[in-house]
């Protein structure tokens, strides 16, 4: 007889159910004490258990699991369609600036910082990458400032399921375990970085070990698109597609900026592709004779979105970036909330231990699957961000999820490589191999050796943990790792590159400075209780905030109780009032009779003093 035949029936509706009312001390989903239990106290459930769970309902049982399937292929495919549309608006709103920022060859750090920036800002990993890849095959960048962009676009991939996690405020717990799923990733990339940045400027690492493996010629390939585009890409370009060619033409400097691209125009007035977007013929002129588009494009099957305007300028398209923005921020948490709430009504109930059991494969067979996973959407963004969500409601563990955004980052490689292929360019390959590499060496240095495994994965559960202090972490901790520390490092980077001994003497400075302060900043934190001094600071700011929203309820209690005190005493309120107020002037009046016969028996007493003395 299996384990989960031996448990006492508990109703999934009770709200009093937990796993110290079962003989297995098993926990469900949907137990008053689930979040109380850690990875170590899961029991094994037996394959069998988790086949009985799976496949052995009756018709009622089978006919609610077809329509929670439904509901969840729904929202799933509007919350990629949210991310696609994401995606878009990302790359209207910061397409020119992204070309802007890699239109330059610079030093290293630089390189680094630009290539987190501009993923960051297009919301992609792999059309930064599949841009940097053409640009080294366009010989507007070096094979060497290609590797550190590509560096710099790995760390930027992982802000979108950061962002992601945020959605999930509405419960504590699940914010603390989707925001150290979605961290994790963070923290693999910045350690890599962090190990392999050095190794490369003092080595040359992985640009000689792909320069060795580097063939005599690349033959030129066709574009490949995953199936997830083709599904979901249809709807999104409808609404609105962005220009991808605005952010590499603007990084070779085919154009000056992107103004070139404005007023747009098409011929006759027709919005369509062959009217507004396709290739001049000899002889054309773009916006003249024929059509030219700006950050918003039309699509040869679907044809022009619905934000896409005849005419429009630069402003115009940038305010339809904006606002498709807003919107796809608005359904991405809808769908989110509604995922998830679907996924944790067809749990409810269900053993952890068959859960657990179902979704514990080797580490090596997770890293393939969230490979495959990656190379079917083609975004690693994606991928990490359908799994946040899953982490966040309990089903995939910590550390299942760190392994599947390994495997995550391998399969964002791919599309460097095709990128590299269609550009038949020997050195666009030798950088997208330099992507692989850079993550494959990544993976072995903090993944097979557990101590090195424990890092990132201890550092993710603290982050996590501090968002159950204080719901404000997640987005400090957005701004701070993704924007203010690569601006800060990029401002440094630029001092030492004017040319100039002031700005040099200042720059090593300012470099002095911030090492001084990093170190401080580490001695507080370790040496002089600062982390203890932090986190009770944000136990206070949570316990103002508490307070403060209950306040209101407060209020009304002790209103409550003061009613029943004035009953109890059977005293109206109002008489009570006067009665203070006639003692209140009784005791005051006393007080002045006192003080005035004081001051008249204090001269009798000075003459009888002196009449003595006489």
């Amino acid at each position: 007889m299996s384990t989960a035949a031996a448990e006492p029936q508990v109703p999934a509706t009770d709200p009093n159910r937990s796993r110290a009312s079962r003989k297995t001390g098993s926990t469900h989903f949907g137990d008053t004490d689930f979040a109380d239990e850690t990875t170590a106290e899961i029991g094994d459930a037996t394959w069998g258990e988790v086949a009985s769970a799976c496949c052995i309902h009756d018709a009622l049982g089978w006919f609610k699991i077809f329509i929670g399937v439904c509901g969840a292929l729904f929202f799933l495919y509007f919350f990629l369609f949210s991310l696609e549309l994401l995606g878009n608006s990302a790359k209207v709103l910061g397409g020119c600036s992204a070309g802007g920022l890699m239109s330059e060859n610079t030093n290293p750090v630089a390189a680094l910082v630009i290539g987190e920036l501009a993923t960051a800002l297009v919301q992609s990993s792999s059309t930064t990458t599949s841009i940097i890849v053409t640009l080294v095959g366009a010989e507007a960048v070096t094979v060497k400032s290609g590797i550190y962009l590509i560096m710099g676009a790995n760390i930027g991939t992982s802000v979108t399921n950061t962002i992601v996690a945020m959605g999930q405020m509405g419960s504590g717990e699940d914010l603390e375990r989707a925001f150290s799923g979605a961290t994790v990733h963070d923290l693999f990339n910045l350690l890599s970085v962090a190990v392999l940045f050095p190794l490369e400027l003092i080595s040359g690492y992985l640009y000689y070990l792909t320069k060795a493996m580097l063939p005599d010629s690349v033959a030129e390939g066709d574009k490949w698109n995953g199936p997830i585009k083709k599904i979901v890409s249809p709807l999104a370009s409808r609404v609105l597609k962005a220009n991808k060619k605005v952010i590499s033409e603007v990084a070779t400097k085919s154009v000056e900026s992107c103004d070139a691209y404005y007023p747009t125009f098409c011929v006759d007035g027709i919005e369509d592709y062959k009217h507004c977007a396709s290739s001049c013929g000899d002889g054309d002129v773009k916006g003249e004779t024929c059509g030219r588009v700006g950050l918003i494009t039309c699509d040869k099957v679907t044809g022009c979105p619905a934000f896409f305007q005849n005419g429009a300028s630069k402003s115009d398209d940038v305010t339809s970036g904006g606002i498709c923005l807003f919107l796809s921020l608005v359904l991405l948490l809808i769908c989110l909330m509604g995922l998830v709430n679907v996924l944790q009504r067809g749990l409810m109930g269900m053993s952890t231990r068959v859960i657990y059991k179902a979704t514990k494969v080797p580490g090596v067979f997770a890293i393939l699957i969230g490979a495959a996973i990656t190379v079917l959407v083609q975004s690693s963004s994606i991928t990490t961000s359908v799994l946040t969500p899953l982490v966040g409601l309990g089903v995939i563990q910590l550390e299942q999820m760190f392994p599947l955004t390994l495997g995550a980052n391998i399969g964002t490689t791919i599309t460097g490589l095709l990128a590299a292929l269609v550009s038949g360019n020997v050195e666009a390959l030798q950088v997208a191999l330099a992507h692989l590499f850079f993550n494959l060496t990544g993976i072995l240095i903090w993944y097979p050796i557990p101590f090195m495994r424990n890092v990132p994965l201890s550092g993710a559960r603290a982050l996590g943990r501090w968002t159950r202090r204080s719901r404000s972490v997640p987005p400090i901790y957005i701004i701070i790792v993704f924007f203010v520390i690569p601006l800060l490092l990029l401002g440094l980077s630029e001092l030492f590159q004017q040319g100039s001994v002031g700005y040099t003497v200042l720059g090593a400075l300012l470099v002095v400075f911030v090492a001084f302060a990093i170190v401080r900043i580490a001695w507080w934190w370790q040496k002089q209780e600062g982390k203890e001094k932090f986190l009770s600071c944000l136990d206070r700011r949570q316990a103002m905030s508490e307070a403060t929203k209950t306040l209101p309820e407060d209020m009304q209690f002790l209103k409550a109780k003061v009613e029943q005190l004035v009953e109890h005493t059977g005293l109206p309120e109002d008489e009570e009032e006067g009665v203070e107020v006639d003692a209140l002037e009784q005791t005051k009046e006393d007080e002045i009779e006192s003080d005035v016969a004081t001051s008249e028996e204090e001269p009798v007493a000075i003459i009888e003093e002196s009449s003595k003395e006489e």
